[in-house]
């Protein structure tokens, strides 16, 4: 049975000292991997080691936590979410949307600005970040909108943005269109040393598409969308970085060509980053025709030659970490015909199990994995986790690599349940998540 604690509602006493014992203890910036304990003390890691407590002499002041020789490694990241507040609450809010997340092992969020209203102005930030500790599960970032009111015209107030505590800038579920505007925000960006994340799509070439251009498409006699949409796109930003410098992150790359295009640029010593879903490199698109609805998502399932290259991407590290894009919707918007249904799928429950694959069938060492869920994704938005460190924040996640099982949506802690994975079967899972050193999700 899961237990839930809020971590905000209730401060641990800054004295407070728990014991991890008989863990498996990961951290991938340091490469380390040892069989070993960890103390914290209040939110913070003490300090972590092979012989630093004795376990015939356990002190009576501390929280034991018997690891049973699984994987303790640092909380996971999550760097694209819809959480839908504020705004659209019956799809998730606050609370649903962290329950999920840290059910699956994910301790920290970046909530995307597509909100209603859009998060173009502090204020809302601000409002975002107070709700959030009153009644979310994990920790709760958001990036701002990259144009005020996600139109594409005019820049927001990056500099009072930043103030007021985004981790980036992006117009998530819109493209910027404008290349001027596009060649504004990353000057901007740039000085204030923050990163521009983009939805790289096209929308002239999407062409009001609804999945993959391809056999699919043509069978089900549906507009499909082709990988230039999101490959020309890539291609123009990738020659304004070239200009401006800073840091360009694409979002959710689902093309070959895009991740080309990417790899040439890291080439070239250009700050480029970029992020896959597991959804991209586990699926293609003749998952629709058994899914239907519930496998549309943008951008979408491609071919299987875009697929095999999304995972080739991971393995050679030429994709930096890996996301859900949690998006999250009620039953009506997906019971619709194809051309019509909601695009995205929910993801947070199943990132980890799901991303596991790669290491069970030997394809990325555990260690390289963890890597794209922990301190990449960090370093990406300048968060200070995803690591084992002493004097580090105590945001970790246990996880047991041999429990079998498959995924079953009617019971995610989300309010919507839109998955293309039911009953896929699946190896590995989140049995502990702790954030500022208390537990808040245990099975």
């Amino acid at each position: 049975m899961a237990e839930f604690n809020l971590p905000y509602n209730h401060k641990i006493n800054s004295n407070n000292k728990t014991i991890y014992i008989n863990a498996r203890i990961i951290d991938p910036k340091t490469k380390l991997d040892i069989n070993g304990q960890l103390i914290t003390i209040g939110d913070k890691i003490a300090d972590f080691g092979s012989n630093i407590v004795d376990l015939k002499n356990l002190p009576k002041d501390a929280q034991i936590v018997d690891c049973k020789n699984n994987v303790l490694c640092p909380g996971l990241i999550d760097i694209q979410v819809h959480f839908r507040h504020p705004g659209q609450d019956h799809k998730e809010d606050l609370t649903t949307g962290s329950k999920s997340a840290v059910a699956g092992g994910v301790t920290c969020v970046v909530c995307q600005p597509n909100t209603s209203p859009i998060l173009d102005s502090p204020y809302l930030i601000e409002y975002l970040t107070l709700k959030s500790q009153k009644d979310a599960y994990c920790n709760v970032k958001a990036y701002g909108a990259i144009t005020r009111n996600m139109q594409g015209e005019q820049l927001s107030d990056m500099a009072l943005l930043k103030q007021a505590g985004v981790v980036g800038f992006t117009d998530d579920g819109l493209p910027v269109m404008n290349s001027q505007v596009m060649l504004k925000a990353m000057q901007y960006a740039a000085n204030l040393d923050m990163v521009v994340a983009q939805h790289a799509e096209e929308l002239n070439l999407t062409n009001k598409g609804c999945i993959n251009e391809g056999e699919v498409s043509l069978k089900l006699g549906v507009k499909g969308i082709p990988n230039i949409s999101e490959s020309v796109i890539v291609g123009r930003d990738l020659e304004i970085l070239n200009y401006t410098g800073g840091h360009y992150h694409l979002l959710h790359v689902s093309c070959r060509e895009s991740l080309e295009l990417i790899k040439n640029a890291k080439d070239k010593n250009l700050n480029a980053t970029v992020e896959a879903c597991p959804h991209h490199f586990i699926l293609n698109d003749q998952a629709i025709l058994e899914q239907g609805t519930n496998a549309k998502m943008n951008p979408p399932l491609r071919s299987e030659a875009d697929r095999k290259a999304i995972l080739q991407g991971l393995i050679d590290g030429v994709i930096d970490c890996i996301t859900t894009d949690h998006a999250p919707h009620e039953v009506e918007a997906k019971d619709k015909p194809l051309s019509q249904a909601a695009f995205g799928i929910v993801g947070l429950e199943t990132l980890l199990p799901l991303s596991l694959q790669l290491y069970h069938q030997k394809l990325i060492s555990l260690n390289d994995l963890l890597a794209k869920m922990t301190y990449k994704p960090a370093e990406i938005i300048h968060y200070d986790g995803g690591v084992i460190a002493k004097n580090a924040r105590a945001d970790l996640t246990i996880i047991d690599l041999d429990h079998s099982w498959k995924i079953n949506p009617s019971e995610f802690y989300s309010k919507s349940k839109n998955s293309p994975f039911k009953d896929y079967p699946v190896k590995g899972r989140a049995i502990q998540t702790v954030i500022a050193g208390k537990t808040v999700y245990k099975i």
